[in-house]
């Protein structure tokens, strides 16, 4: 029986391809500048830990965005592959990626001090500003 949490996906082009398990079926929405730079909006990502297997690494360019993260993408299509942190086993990936039939939803935002007044979405979820993030992670 296929374990309903793991996924497989690929990028645009094919030459990169994953396969993930996800902590839960949930998706949470990131608002930061930086991820609204390199996504053109919310980043709507999926967290898994541990369990990512990629194949195509040599096709695959990391981007070192701050002292703790990279993102990583395809260098042929562009595809955003990750955000991960650079110690441990942290892991978000676009839930756009994945070829998944699951039952998403979209039950947290976070750093949502930083979402643009522009958008919202209709979801109730819980939500946390970027000083709950950090300190969320500094308690991990």
């Amino acid at each position: 029986m296929q374990n309903p949490l793991q996924h497989r996906g690929s990028c645009l082009c094919g030459a990169v391809s994953i396969t993930a398990t996800s902590k839960s079926e949930h998706i949470e929405a990131c608002h930061c500048d930086m991820c609204r730079k390199w996504g053109g909006g919310p980043l709507l990502a999926v967290e898994c830990a541990g369990d990512v297997s990629i194949d195509g690494n040599d096709h695959i360019s990391i981007f070192s965005s701050s002292e703790w993260a990279e993102r990583g993408f395809c260098r042929h299509c562009g595809t955003h592959l990750f955000y991960r942190l650079k110690e441990g086993d942290h892991y978000a990936l676009p839930v756009g990626l994945l070829d998944s039939e699951a039952d998403w939803e979209l039950t947290g935002q976070i750093f949502i001090d930083q979402k643009p007044a522009y958008y919202d979405f209709a979801q109730h979820t819980r939500n946390l500003s970027g000083e709950e993030v950090f300190a969320q992670f500094a308690k991990e």
